[in-house]
């Protein structure tokens, strides 16, 4: 004996060996899960839920913890929504459809989705494929025209943009930069 006294908790096996003998409150349980799943990065009700499902909450505890979560404002779709579609249209360059994508995956309700996509108009979106474009033009330098659109149009339908802003906006890209455009106006 070391003289040292031993609390529950002391090691990982101890710790592990105390919940399994006094299992806690579902509801304690579902509420501690939702603040450190919330404490990291904002998640939709979804996402959530989802997670208290796979710890085995009853679906009943988790939709109670859930609906108090709202009620207080933890949980906010529409403003998770709306952060989303910003951080990701400015830092990634998504466009709108790509972002619908996303906050579909996520288990955001259409009509939030909507309501924050249709805060992009079309204006800042043709902008933001401008910037991207720009950005990537000088990479493509070099290579042969249809090759050098294929791929920056090919850049901007992956991040959601449709296909005729595309082509437009690579089209202007390279006249701007001397490149001769004509005959790059029917799609692939």
């Amino acid at each position: 004996m070391t003289g040292r006294t031993e609390w529950p908790g002391d090691s990982a096996d101890s710790s592990r060996a105390e919940k399994e003998l006094s299992p806690q409150d579902p509801a304690e349980r579902a509420r501690a899960i939702c603040l450190r799943l919330l404490t990291g990065t904002p998640r939709t009700r979804k996402q959530l839920a989802d997670a208290l499902r796979k710890r085995e909450i009853p679906d009943e505890v988790a939709e109670e913890i859930l609906s108090r979560f709202e009620d207080v404002g933890l949980i906010d779709d529409a403003a998770f929504a709306g952060a989303w579609v910003e951080s990701r249209h400015h830092g990634r360059g998504l466009a709108r459809r790509a972002l619908a994508r996303e906050l579909r995956t996520k288990g955001v309700d259409p009509a939030l989705i909507q309501e924050a996509v249709d805060r992009l108009d079309s204006e800042q979106e043709e902008e933001r494929a401008r910037d991207l474009v720009a950005r990537k033009l000088r990479a493509t330098r070099g290579l042969e025209r249809d090759r050098r659109l294929r791929r920056l149009a090919g850049m901007l339908a992956r991040k959601g943009y449709p296909e005729g802003m595309a082509l437009r906006v690579v089209r202007q890209a390279l006249e701007e930069e001397g490149e001769d455009t004509e005959g790059l106006d029917e799609p692939f």
